[in-house]
């Protein structure tokens, strides 16, 4: 049955006082007092290759806003791994998206958060983490770590509210790319792309 514009604006205000409240209770681990908008959370998701055959790694979904569009882009719950950080964001996203890997723990510490997928290969890395909010050396082991998890070539997408890359270039083994400035966003976000060359 299709969404009414009633249920809509309700399941809206409900995420975004969802979102609120982690930020209260967490403000370093979540970016900003409101969800990505689905205009982001979808040019995000254009960075999915669903035809890979590979599952797709999501780190910081919050409400699912992104998970939503990951999801709309064809990629099956269950090729779908989804981190979070928050027990309350974990078992909204759990309720509501059903078939996809949602795991609760660290994004920075990867190996222990997959446990015994820790070696699993990415298609892709899809990034809502608010990593402004750590030191600079951290976001560079943090890109450094998610490469080694996909094929050269493939991107991570990361948004930023910042006017800058939040992983500086020129600091490690990886390309940065300005990917998309989208004002429609609150605040208005930044999307870069991280990755390393193929072997020619």
């Amino acid at each position: 049955m299709a969404e009414t514009p009633r249920r809509s604006l309700a399941r809206r205000f409900d995420e975004e006082l969802r979102f609120f409240k982690g930020w209260i209770d967490k403000p370093r681990a979540v970016g900003s007092i409101v969800p990505t908008s689905s205009v982001t959370a979808r040019k995000m998701a254009t960075v999915v290759n669903p035809e890979s055959g590979l599952p797709v790694l999501e780190l910081g979904p919050g409400t699912g806003v992104i998970t939503k569009a990951i999801l709309e882009a064809g990629v099956k719950p269950e090729n779908l791994w989804s981190i979070e950080y928050s027990p309350d964001f974990v078992e909204h996203l759990r309720l509501n998206y059903p078939g996809v890997n949602v795991i609760h723990g660290d994004a920075f510490d990867l190996d222990k958060t997959l446990g015994d997928k820790r070696d699993t290969v990415f298609d892709s890395v899809i990034s809502g983490v608010p990593l402004l909010n750590f030191p600079v050396a951290q976001r560079i082991a943090y890109v450094e770590s998610l490469l080694d998890r996909i094929p050269a070539g493939r991107p991570i997408v990361q948004l930023t509210y910042g006017p800058l890359s939040p992983v500086p270039p020129g600091k490690g083994n990886y390309t940065v790319a300005h990917f998309d400035f989208i004002i429609r966003n609150l605040p208005p976000t930044q999307l870069w792309l991280y990755s390393r060359p193929k072997a020619s």
